[in-house]
């Protein structure tokens, strides 16, 4: 507790380094999988190629892509860019086979009826598809949000400040309570992101709340005796 105390300045910086490299590839990465997915649901002939791309692109180890994004992308090894690129390809992975998922999983009798009312197919894709995948999506940007606020902290490795810092720095100099501090908030990061995704969600899906049923049926009353 003495140790946190002493660095609240340095663990705030951290968090909120934290959270500028994590939000960026998770709606990069929702915003990006709509239309692939869409592609994948539309084309069968790339669907096999983008869900398996997907699939080898999560396979590839975190700390070697780090390494090698640099080099592709010019960068300095301890450049965020190269973070916030890699996170993006990690939740694409994530995100594009569930879209591609929730996409084909919408009753096309939904969409017979958008068609028979005249809507445009932009028009259908926004306001009849996408809010019917609406929960899928969801499901997976919650599971996008939690990896990639872990995933961060891979990256103090390299140098890069986040709560990963205090992983490495309290291991090198022996502070147990660093290491905790880093780990908890870790955590906390990741609960409070998906408790506010639960509750956009509920806020823009509002037809997935459950519905409470109320009985019609009233307890008999007793009669008195006279």
């Amino acid at each position: 507790m003495n140790w946190l105390l002493n660095n609240l300045g340095v663990v705030g910086d951290y968090l909120l380094s934290h959270l500028g490299l994590a939000l960026p590839p998770i709606v990069a990465s929702f915003i990006l999988a709509i239309p692939l997915g869409w592609l994948a649901n539309r084309f069968g002939w790339l669907r096999t190629p983008l869900l398996t791309g997907a699939g080898l692109t999560y396979a590839i180890p975190s700390l070697p892509l780090f390494i090698v994004l640099p080099i592709i992308l010019g960068t300095s090894a301890r450049d965020p860019l190269n973070i916030v690129v890699a996170l993006t390809l990690y939740g694409l992975a994530l995100m594009v086979p569930l879209t591609a998922d929730g996409l084909r999983q919408v009753n096309p009798a939904a969409l017979d009826a958008a068609k028979a009312m005249g809507y445009p197919p932009v028009r259908r894709f926004l306001t009849v598809e996408l809010p019917l995948a609406g929960p899928t999506l969801l499901a997976g940007l919650r599971v996008v949000a939690v990896s990639t606020v872990s995933l961060v902290t891979v990256g103090a490795v390299l140098g890069i400040p986040s709560l990963g810092l205090l992983f490495t720095d309290g291991f090198q100099r022996g502070i147990l309570a660093e290491i905790i501090t880093g780990i908890l908030l870790t955590v906390a990061v990741a609960l409070v992101l998906d408790a506010v995704l639960v509750l956009a969600g509920r806020l823009l899906l509002p037809w997935t709340r459950p519905v409470r049923v109320v009985s019609d049926v009233h307890p008999a009353h007793e009669e008195v005796p006279a």
